[in-house]
């Protein structure tokens, strides 16, 4: 795992010392990324600088380092990530004719990219990955994404320059003060509380989109290509549907993981896992534990506030699973001292809040592990968020009301505050099961009402993944670009209104949000961090399940519940959904009250420029006296005023390095 960067100077003269410098800047700023070594390689006639910054995971030996030229000569490559199968291409190769001076899996991308070609050596790679490839007998730059978007990778313009990076830092340690922040790109994230892409928050800087290639040539033209894509694969699973029984299916998901996993437990450094207890995380430790001579070693933080605390599920699954387990009960404080932090971490304005414990639990990993291995994916492939079923069972019950009728119903549901809601859910509480119990009856009741207010089944979905409802309104000067969610031309073509939230999620949220979640948060400690649920053959063989194998009796993950029962029991993991939270609501009344305060004052509002005052000074009165928990609103809104506060600080200290690389 590592970091990337690099420029590329088409229509300009440029000096050695010019390049070199320009991209040393861009990856000295990424040394989280790689914290053992560094490399650059420099072109003057082409203008092309590549650079490099290396966590060394497999071949710890010189014959890994990067940028890497190839076997003939003619590419070279940056790359960030893994090949997991790349033992398998290598011995394919060799039969080539190829010869190999190390073991690393960048070299036998390399040489698979000299037999094959970049698209089909891409889809014949097993990985998680970002990369630029210099062919020098073309004279165009490469630039390519895995196919679900797990390493991230920026790319723009400036002043005739192309820049790449891992991260945005990159392209500002380079561009200065030159980036501009694009409005419109601002009200998506207090949509969604992430930027999703192709969209950063600078204008004319852009996120490749997972499963793409981007070709570059020496006249500046852009030629855009996929290699895969998911939309077709969910296009695809409508025709050729898994036929067998249940148990064929639970032996094959079975077979799949046990080999997705297998594959990425190969290191040359330390290994664990994160183990929160639920059922992801669970499966992905009990099938690393099967198929390791020694106890995995595991991770979980706790939370004294026992609604945020899954510690004590996740010290369970250990110990019936025999693992390494490590906990850290972290305090408030411990918790909060992250916050400061989180502009400089994330690098590009983000607002999912369980970023907190993220942070800190990949950091408890980093301790004793290089490697460490996550539950994420399971949600999106396997119907494991609420909001599959829940939307589906109300909206099947209710549409056929006339749509005044629900608004008048939802009306009435919001006549009492969500706090009210839970004062009179407590008196009734006690007689429902501790497993069955809501941690936030009232929000739920106010969601309730958004499912009701919608016209449609697309607006439910999409009122219940947005946290301002016209964030135009509140971003002065913006309007919403088109998005996966709102370009019909983007659907996959599903009958089932649940798979199309799901196919949403998985091409917006799992790579915009969960995966920028935990690649910043893991290697900002210079932790790897892999997704075994997300190896392409898991996800093509869960896209062919019916739903009937993913949600049973308004419970999602039936067929991966079934497989982690084969190792764990089911009284172990089989409790309601809790997410990876902390209590943002509660902090904005207590211990962050003041910095909420400062952050929102509406003469700094005023003066930034970038909001509206009056909803944003509106909801946090209501928060405060808590008639309402407008916690995620109001944290997007924080994130960006911090991470504003940490821009001004960048612009001042970096100067543009545009002259350096004349």
């Amino acid at each position: 795992m590592c970091g990337i960067a690099g420029l590329y100077r088409p229509a300009a003269d440029s000096t050695a010392d010019g390049l070199k410098t320009s991209v040393l800047a861009m990856t000295s700023v990424l040394r989280h990324r790689g914290p053992d070594g560094s490399g650059t390689w420099i072109d003057p006639a082409t203008g092309i600088a590549l650079g490099h910054r290396r966590l060394s995971i497999i071949d710890l030996s010189p014959n890994g380092h990067q940028p890497m030229v190839s076997e003939s000569g003619r590419r070279v490559i940056t790359f960030n990530g893994e090949i997991y199968n790349f033992g398998e291409l290598r011995r394919e190769l060799l039969g080539c004719g190829h010869q190999f001076r190390g073991h690393s899996d960048t070299e036998v991308l390399l040489a698979a990219v000299e037999e094959w070609g970049l698209l089909n050596a891409l889809k014949r790679s097993i990985g998680m990955f970002a990369m630029a490839i210099w062919d020098r007998q073309e004279r165009s730059l490469y630039l390519a994404r895995d196919r679900l978007g797990e390493k991230p990778l920026y790319y723009g313009w400036v002043d005739g320059t192309l820049l790449f990076g891992s991260e945005l830092k990159a392209l500002r340690a380079y561009a200065g003060g030159r980036l501009i922040i694009d409005r419109d790109a601002l009200a998506l994230l207090l949509r969604h509380n992430y930027i999703p892409a192709p969209y950063s928050i600078y204008k004319g800087i852009r996120k490749l989109e997972p499963g793409m290639v981007l070709r570059v040539d020496s006249g500046s033209n852009e030629e855009r290509s996929h290699y895969w894509s998911l939309r077709g694969l969910a296009g695809q699973s409508q025709v050729h549907r898994f036929r067998g029984s249940a148990e064929e299916a639970t032996e094959g998901l079975d077979r799949l993981l046990r080999q997705a996993i297998r594959g990425q437990m190969v290191a040359d450094v330390p290994l664990g896992a994160f183990l929160s207890g639920g059922i992801d995380s669970s499966t992905v430790v009990a099938l690393m534990q099967a198929q390791s001579e020694r106890p995995v070693k595991t991770f979980t933080i706790g939370f004294e506030d026992q609604n945020y605390d899954e510690a004590k599920h996740a010290k369970t699954v250990a110990a019936h699973l025999g693992t390494d387990h490590t906990e850290w009960y972290v305090t408030p404080g411990d918790a909060l001292a992250v916050i400061p932090h989180l502009p400089s971490l994330y690098d590009e304005p983000f607002s999912d809040a369980s970023q907190i414990p993220t942070s800190l639990v990949a950091r408890l990993a980093r301790r004793s592990v290089t490697v460490s291995l996550s539950g994420d994916g399971g949600d999106e492939l396997f119907a494991g968020y609420n909001r599959y079923f829940l939307a589906r069972t109300i909206w099947e019950r209710v549409r056929r009301a006339p749509h005044l009728l629900r608004r008048m119903a939802a009306l009435g549901l919001t006549c009492w505050s969500p706090r009210t809601w839970d004062r009179l859910f407590a008196g009734v509480a006690r007689a429902i099961p501790s497993i069955l119990r809501p941690r936030l009856f009232g929000e739920g009741i106010y969601k309730l009402a958004e499912i009701l207010r919608a016209p449609g089944p697309e607006e439910i979905y999409r009122n219940l993944v947005s946290h301002w409802d016209d964030p135009a309104r509140v971003v002065l000067n913006a309007a919403e670009p088109p998005t996966a969610l709102t370009d019909p031309e983007r659907w996959a073509d599903l009958g089932d209104y649940t798979e199309r939230m799901m196919f949403l999620d998985s091409v917006s949220y799992l790579p915009d949000d969960i995966l920028v979640k935990i690649d910043r948060a893991s290697m900002g400690v210079s932790l790897e961090s892999r997704v075994p649920l997300l190896d392409p053959r898991v996800v093509e063989f869960a896209w062919s399940l019916p739903l009937e194998l993913k949600i049973r009796k308004g419970q999602g993950k039936w067929l991966l519940r079934q497989v982690l029962y084969r190792y764990v029991p089911p009284h172990l993991v089989d409790r309601p959904k809790m997410g990876f939270g902390v209590p943002i609501d509660s902090w904005l009344r207590g211990p962050l009250r003041e910095w909420g305060e400062a952050m929102l004052d509406e003469a700094r509002i005023r003066q930034d420029g970038f909001f509206d005052h009056i909803p944003i000074r509106r909801r946090w009165e209501e928060h405060l006296s808590g008639r309402r928990n407008w916690q995620y609103p109001l944290w997007d809104v924080l994130m960006f005023q911090g991470w504003l506060d940490a821009e001004r600080l960048h612009s001042i200290g970096h100067a543009s390095l545009a002259a350096n690389a004349s």
